[in-house]
């Protein structure tokens, strides 16, 4: 969890696994997009510094954060992919949308990772302004992608 006093991509060296066979789908929502692609870079960077092929990352594009789930349940039974991280952002607006569609997405992905038993990381922004998005793919908080990233590699070594 971010805070002003801890950075989304610190994290612990403790549990990280050889992910070099490792296959990664990375569905990334098209919706807030200087936000998603931060939160994909990172993500991508983080996999690859942890020992992920290029050629074992997928990218799929969604148009919005509510997608993912779909897309997260069309990939995750794939039985060649090992995890898939889930990227979007939804931020507040004056409606009551924001709050449906937040809780489905949250609601969506935790079915997914119970239905096919593997790693479906929540790599989701839920800030109430754009700032605050920006202070967390890439900002002043980290990069909640490169935190997505390093959940599915240590979830993989449960």
């Amino acid at each position: 969890m971010a805070t002003s006093l801890k950075s989304l991509s610190e994290h612990s060296e403790q549990n990280l696994v050889d992910i070099s066979g490792k296959k990664f789908a990375l569905i990334v929502s098209e919706w807030n997009e200087e936000i998603t692609e931060s939160l994909y870079a990172g993500a991508y960077e983080t996999l690859l510094k942890n020992g992920a092929k290029k050629e074992n990352l997928v990218k799929k594009y969604v148009p919005g954060s509510y997608e993912l789930i779909l897309a997260a349940q069309w990939m995750a039974q794939k039985e060649d992919i090992d995890a898939v991280i889930c990227l979007g952002c939804v931020i507040q607006g004056d409606t009551k949308h924001f709050d449906f569609i937040c809780d489905a997405v949250a609601q969506g992905i935790k079915d997914v990772n119970l239905k096919y038993n593997k790693p479906v990381i929540f790599g989701v922004l839920t800030p109430n302004n754009q700032q605050q998005a920006l202070d967390r793919a890439g900002g002043k908080h980290g990069n909640k992608g490169d935190e997505a990233a390093i959940t599915a590699i240590k979830m993989l070594g449960f």
